[in-house]
């Protein structure tokens, strides 16, 4: 979809293989097509956090770029900043053992979810309704080790009936949002969740903005719950998929990224992107 719509804008675009890209870091990378500006849609954060800061140091721009990336994928990261700039978010805490697990949880309250820092798609996340089920999820992730388990991060449950806002904001204006809808607590389409249109009202959009100025601007998407007391966020996500919101909204989000992109490159010829 970007494809077509950098096309449709007479802009020259190639596309690569994230996975045949590499190279010394004193040059540009090997199996990218030398660009003035890189798209970075890779499936890996981390690919796309080092591509990132790879092309940044060859004097490219990257979109996003590598402080949005890096925050966003990064929960901890990404609460500490909603923090910082007054975003309303969801109560958050974090432990590094499971002895101060329990305590982490008292902090947040049960029910609970635990996630990883680093990760998406509601892979490896998990609803904790009490401390006996915390106590067998943290015993395991400390038995199991390795880096997804090294810090628990532990986020209030909203009971939100299966539902939740992903709103899409390009430099800095709400362009659309959508329903995500499950039968199971998580939502996200990658699970199996189905999407219908939101009408952007002021405060969607102002928080969605704002949430997005928090980590850095650029173009993302703010997933948010509604509950009494107003939108709140949960999450921003720095790769922002829009595959099946564009026929729900009427929103063509492709080609204001491809609008955004040029914008910021207008001195710059020749496009990368990478998948």
């Amino acid at each position: 979809m970007l494809v077509e719509a950098f096309a449709a804008r007479s802009v020259e675009l190639f596309t690569a293989d994230d996975r045949r890209i590499h190279g010394p870091l004193d040059a540009w990378p090997e199996g990218l097509p030398s660009a003035d500006a890189v798209i970075l849609r890779a499936k890996s954060h981390w690919r796309n956090a080092v591509l990132a800061r790879w092309i940044e140091s060859r004097g490219a721009l990257a979109v996003n770029n590598s402080g949005v990336i890096e925050t966003c994928g990064d929960k901890v990261a990404t609460t500490l900043r909603l923090i910082e700039h007054g975003v309303s978010t969801l109560r958050s805490s974090v432990s590094f053992s499971a002895e101060s697990g329990r305590a982490a949880a008292d902090a947040v309250g049960f029910p609970l979810v635990v996630k990883p820092v680093v990760g998406s798609w509601g892979r490896l996340i998990g609803k904790i309704s009490d401390p006996d089920a915390l106590e067998t999820v943290l015993e395991h992730k400390e038995a199991l080790g390795g880096a997804p388990h090294a810090v628990t991060y532990l986020q209030e449950f909203v009971a939100s009936g299966g539902q939740d806002i992903r709103s899409f904001v390009v430099d800095g204006v709400c362009i659309a949002a959508i329903r995500r809808s499950s039968t199971h607590w998580r939502t996200n389409t990658a699970l199996g969740a189905t999407a219908s249109a939101v009408d952007v009202d002021s405060e969607l959009a102002r928080l969605s903005v704002a949430a997005a100025q928090a980590v850095g601007g650029g173009a993302v998407a703010v997933d948010l719950f509604e509950t009494d007391s107003g939108y709140v966020v949960n999450e921003v996500n720095g790769a922002m998929e829009f595959r099946n919101s564009v026929s729900t909204t009427g929103v063509d989000i492709p080609g204001l990224v491809a609008d955004y992109v040029i914008r910021e490159a207008t001195a710059r010829q020749r496009l990368a992107h990478v998948s």
